[in-house]
């Protein structure tokens, strides 16, 4: 992966790079599989009849109980102390604004990753994103860096490093490198 250059065209942004054939083919497959765990969680809400007559789209109305798709999809409300009702108040908003909110917010992961998937380029090589592109890129490769750090216990107190025979290995340095390219790209398109 090469650093992103900015470009001012006439036709607006564009932000330049290339990636080796091996990069382009990670990409791929890291979108791909992004975008199958969104369409998983997506679709496993219940029907709803609402949904039916009003054709606005409600959320599974419970969280999720992979630890990845909780660190891509969590609560939306966190208590800083314990209600004086119990935890069920907090379940029943974190409820009703998953069901409300959700949908949305999985359909723009799920762009996002797709964009990602439709921009590599076949084989690797030289690319142009339009800065929409490039905002669609920083987005999906945070997804898969916080999928991948969410597998890897990559926290406060996470690995920097694992020992060679760890079967998890060789994903610490993806997840490393999809760290590189994120602020390469994030710098890219701040301007520096």
């Amino acid at each position: 992966m090469r650093k992103w250059k900015r470009l001012e065209t006439a036709d607006g942004l564009r932000f330049r790079s290339a990636l080796e054939p091996h990069e382009a083919a990670l990409l791929s497959s890291l979108g791909a599989s992004m975008l199958g765990m969104l369409e998983e969680r997506g679709s496993s809400g219940p029907t709803d009849e609402l949904e039916a007559i009003t054709g606005m789209k409600t959320g599974n109305p419970q969280p999720p109980e992979d630890a990845t798709m909780k660190r891509l999809l969590p609560d939306f409300f966190r208590p800083q102390t314990e209600h004086p009702a119990g935890s069920g108040t907090a379940e029943s908003l974190n409820s009703a604004l998953r069901g409300l909110h959700e949908p949305a917010i999985i359909d723009a992961k799920r762009q996002a990753a797709q964009c990602l998937v439709d921009t590599v380029p076949d084989g690797g090589g030289r690319f142009e994103l339009t800065e929409g592109d490039a905002e669609a890129w920083a987005a999906a490769v945070n997804d898969i860096r916080l999928a991948l750090g969410t597998m890897l216990d990559i926290g406060g107190s996470g690995p920097d490093q694992l020992p060679a025979e760890h079967p998890m290995a060789g994903h610490l340095d993806v997840y490393q490198w999809l760290t590189v390219l994120q602020e390469y790209l994030v710098l890219g398109l701040m301007g520096k």
